[in-house]
């Protein structure tokens, strides 16, 4: 591999992950000696450290990280607090409504409804406090159960899960108990 293609190969490792990256892991990732990526590495070091560049290669024990420089943090923050406060996607209304009415539920649930991966957008819920996280299922895996918060309420203007609107039946319909109840002015009997 040449060297340009291995220092990319390494930058985008290091991108993905998010996380530290042990350096014998990413001489495996790109198929060199480690003693080769660990010097590509510490030249990648140096070139993030001039000014121009927001974004610094820190090196941890054995491992590297991409980071940003302390100096954006402030900026990385207010970016970070206008990305939650953004409005909701279809798919994340959809995913709030699956673990509303179901709740608790694991993400795999959540996945089987929807028929796609929802993973992020759990994430993206879980980050605007709208869905928390319900403890582990007692199943092979322990997986995660999530549930919806008080913020969830407070968000839609509810004071329980019991304000839910009903769902409609498989044709599409609400039962007439609950349109009889829903378009009902409160002490009136209903039939």
């Amino acid at each position: 591999m040449e060297i340009n293609n291995a220092c990319g190969a390494i930058e985008a490792v290091l991108f993905a992950s998010g996380d530290p990256v042990e350096t014998a892991k990413i001489a495996q990732a790109v198929e060199l000696e480690e003693a080769l990526v660990y010097k590509l590495l510490q030249t990648m070091k140096d070139r993030y450290e001039q000014e121009s560049s927001g974004l610094l290669l820190v090196e941890l024990e054995d491992s590297f990280q991409l980071c940003t420089k302390p100096e954006y943090a402030s900026v990385v923050k207010q970016t970070m607090e206008l990305r939650r406060n953004t409005p909701l996607s279809n798919a994340a209304m959809e995913v709030l409504a699956i673990i509303a009415y179901n709740q608790p539920v694991t993400r795999a649930f959540v996945e089987q409804v929807r028929g796609v991966d929802s993973s992020q957008t759990v994430l993206n819920l879980v980050e605007k406090g709208l869905v928390e996280e319900a403890g582990r299922l007692d199943i092979p895996g322990r997986p995660i159960s999530y549930r919806t918060t008080q913020g969830f309420l407070r968000n839609f203007g509810m004071k329980s899960l019991e304000e839910l609107p009903p769902l409609p039946d498989e044709d599409g319909q609400l039962l007439l108990d609950e349109a009889v109840r829903e378009t009902s002015p409160p002490g009136e009997e209903q039939l």
